[in-house]
């Protein structure tokens, strides 16, 4: 499994959390917490990888 840096902030304006994944272009979810964003963005890592 390819390992990948994955960013992850409060956004103001969504009243969320976001997590990127800057090498993988458009690979970005949201989350009420810290962990739903980072939840759902493995799954959108997934699809892309």
């Amino acid at each position: 499994m390819l390992r990948y840096e994955i960013s992850l902030y409060w956004s103001s304006e969504d009243q969320a959390f976001i997590a990127e994944v800057p090498e993988l272009p458009g690979c970005a979810a949201d989350g009420e917490t810290y962990q739903e964003a980072l939840q759902n963005v493995e799954v959108i890592m997934l699809r892309v990888d």
